[in-house]
C-alpha cells in the first residue's frame, strides 16, 4: 500500500466507467478494479442496445468498448483485481484484494448484479449443456431448434425476441397471467409467429442425458404437470446484487442492494454505491452511467472535508 488513492472504483460496467471518466476529468487519483479482467459488466451480454441516446442499435460489447476507450483516453487506470473485503479506517479505506491490499480515501462500489437461479433439478447439472442465463451469448447455438425462456420481465421478453431469430420455436414460460415487461416489448414478442407464451406455469425440472432434452412444467391454476421437449432453457428471473463482500459494512435492503440515494452516498462516510448494485427504481445502462457521474460529484464534495 505504497500509495493512497483519492478514489477506488470497484466494477467496470457503465457506472464504474462513467465514474472513471468523471474522476479523470476532476483530476482525482483513481483506479478501476475489475475482477474478471473484462470491462463491461452485464452490458456485455446484451445483443443490441437501442435505448442509449445517440447510439441506436449498438451491441452491448461495442458500447462497453466505447466506455473503456473513453476512460483510457483520459488516462484512467484499470486493474484486474477481485476485492475480498473493505476495512473502514475512517480517513481511509483498505481494500483487501486477490492482488494485495490497496488504500483510498473514498470507495465507489459499482459491482452490479448477477443472474438469479431457479434452484431446480437439472439446472446446475445441465448448465452449459442447454441451460443458459444469456440468450445473446448462446442463442446462435440453437439455430433451427426449440428453446424455453423462463421469466416475465424485460430481459425474458427480450431474450424470447432475440431467440426467435434463430429458433424454430420459442416458449416463454411465466408463472402469472400477465407480463411485467414494457408494453412495446410485449407487443413485439407476441407478433412473432414462432413465439408462444405459456401462462400460469413454472419450470420444475430440467432433464436430459448429456444435454437438455425436456422440462417439466407445473400449471399453477390447473394443478397438473406436463413434460415439454426442448433443446435449451434460458433463465431470466431477475438479478441478485453483488454485495456479499461488503455485507455488514454499509446499509442494505432485504434483497442485499446497497441503500443509497441519487447522490450515491451509503450509510458509511466515504463509501458510495452506483448502478444496479444500489436501491433505485430503474436499472438501465443510462441510469447506471448517471450514477457514476453523480457518485464522483459526491466524492469531490466529500473529499474537501474527509
Amino acid at each position: 500500500m505504497a500509495q493512497i488513492y483519492d478514489l477506488l472504483i470497484i466494477g467496470s460496467g457503465p457506472a464504474g466507467m462513467a465514474a472513471a471518466i468523471y474522476a479523470q476529468r476532476a483530476g482525482l487519483k483513481a483506479a478501476v478494479l475489475e475482477k474478471t479482467g473484462i470491462s463491461g459488466g452485464q452490458v456485455l451480454t446484451t445483443y443490441e442496445v437501442d435505448n442509449y441516446p445517440g447510439l441506436p442499435e449498438i451491441s452491448g460489447f461495442d458500447l462497453s468498448e466505447k466506455f473503456k476507450e473513453h476512460a483510457l483516453r483520459l488516462g484512467a487506470e484499470i486493474r484486474t483485481a477481485e476485492v475480498k473485503n473493505i476495512i473502514d479506517q475512517g480517513a481511509t479505506k483498505v481494500l483487501n484484494t486477490d492482488q494485495g491490499c490497496m488504500e483510498a480515501r473514498t470507495v465507489l462500489i459499482a459491482t452490479g448484479a448477477h443472474h438469479a437461479k431457479l434452484h431446480i433439478p437439472g439446472e446446475e447439472e445441465l448448465a452449459g449443456m442447454g441451460v443458459s442465463y444469456c440468450a445473446t451469448c448462446d442463442g446462435a447455438f440453437f439455430r433451427n431448434r426449440t428453446a424455453v425462456v423462463v421469466g416475465g420481465g424485460d430481459v425474458a421478453v427480450e431474450d424470447a425476441i432475440f431467440l426467435a431469430r434463430f429458433c424454430k420455436k420459442v416458449y416463454l414460460v411465466h408463472r402469472r397471467d400477465s407480463l411485467r415487461a414494457a408494453k412495446l416489448l410485449q407487443e413485439h414478442m407476441l407478433s412473432l409467429s414462432n413465439v408462444e407464451v405459456i401462462w400460469n406455469a413454472e419450470v420444475k425440472k430440467i432433464a436430459g442425458e448429456e444435454q437438455v432434452e425436456q422440462v417439466t412444467l407445473f400449471y399453477n391454476k390447473e394443478n397438473r404437470e406436463e413434460v415439454l421437449p426442448t433443446d435449451g432453457v434460458f433463465i431470466a428471473v431477475g438479478t441478485i446484487p453483488d454485495t456479499a463482500f461488503v455485507k455488514g459494512l454499509a446499509g442494505q435492503d432485504e434483497k442485499g442492494y446497497l441503500i443509497a440515494g441519487e447522490d450515491c452516498r451509503t450509510s458509511v462516510k466515504g463509501i458510495y454505491a452506483a448502478g444496479d448494485v444500489r436501491t433505485k427504481a430503474l436499472r438501465q445502462i443510462l441510469t447506471a452511467a448517471a450514477d457514476g457521474a453523480n457518485a464522483v460529484t459526491s466524492v469531490q464534495e466529500d473529499l474537501l472535508t474527509l
